[in-house]
């Protein structure tokens, strides 16, 4: 992602996050009228339509800035020579400025208080190992394909992994410390307390740091070319997914 101008990327990057964050919030949000009183089936919904955004966003995005849509994607994306880290910090500034505004906008979308700062306590010790496990599958699920030569299912696996990372973690896979923070802004089905913030946060990172040593483990060959011979071009993440993909295309 390189030759496109880094402001253009990083109103990808905004957008993305926006859209993705509305989708969380508004699915919760319309989850919760539709379905009162059904917890299952609000989780069913609200899930279903993130991992269908997910898919959508990435293929959109994707070939602008990567679509990275996290900051932990964005880190372990330039810890392992995918972009430079001062780009990974503006992608990270872009991506919280945008889930804050797209939390906005489902609040408005469905006639509640624009902001309205969510009370819900998540942060127990089971949901902190949950987020660890979740921001370590999608990670794995990222990169793992894009190291591999299966770029083309880069979006479909991002999507139904979110989707099914909903159910099998506790803490329902936020797995996004952008999206931890937009969801404050929204005291609704989708929301967190600010004080479960910081903690989700780090459990998140945690997990990009033991998907950046299990990526180099499992696929040593795309981190270390042999001496002499020349360097692969790093594609670690979304964008380099979505870049090779229309490469491969042409």
């Amino acid at each position: 992602m390189s030759h496109v101008p880094l402001p253009r990327r990083l109103l990808a990057e905004f957008l993305g996050s926006a859209f993705l964050a509305a989708t969380v919030v508004g699915s919760g949000i319309a989850a919760a009228q539709l379905s009162p009183g059904d917890s299952g089936l609000q989780l069913l919904e609200n899930a279903a339509a993130t991992a269908a955004g997910l898919y959508a966003f990435i293929l959109i995005f994707g070939p602008v800035s990567g679509a990275h849509l996290n900051p932990v994607v964005s880190l372990l994306d330039a810890a392992l020579g995918g972009i430079r880290w001062r780009h990974a910090g503006a992608y990270a500034a872009a991506q919280v400025a945008g889930c804050i505004a797209g939390a906005v906008v489902a609040n408005a979308m469905f006639g509640l208080a624009a902001v309205s700062i969510a009370t819900t306590h998540r942060a127990s010790p089971p949901h902190l190992l949950a987020e660890v496990v979740a921001t370590l599958g999608l990670l794995l699920t990222i990169f793992s394909l894009a190291r591999s030569g299966r770029v083309a299912f880069v979006p479909a696996a991002v999507g139904a992994y979110i989707g099914a990372a909903y159910f099998f973690t506790s803490s329902t896979s936020f797995a996004n410390p952008a999206i931890d923070v937009g969801r404050v802004f929204s005291d609704t089905f989708a929301g967190i307390a600010p004080a479960s913030v910081p903690a989700f946060a780090a459990a998140q990172l945690a997990g990009g740091l033991l998907a950046c040593g299990l990526i180099a483990a499992l696929y040593p060959a795309a981190t270390a070319p042999a001496r002499g011979s020349p360097a692969p071009r790093p594609s670690f993440s979304q964008a380099g997914a979505i870049r090779e993909r229309a490469e491969i295309g042409r």
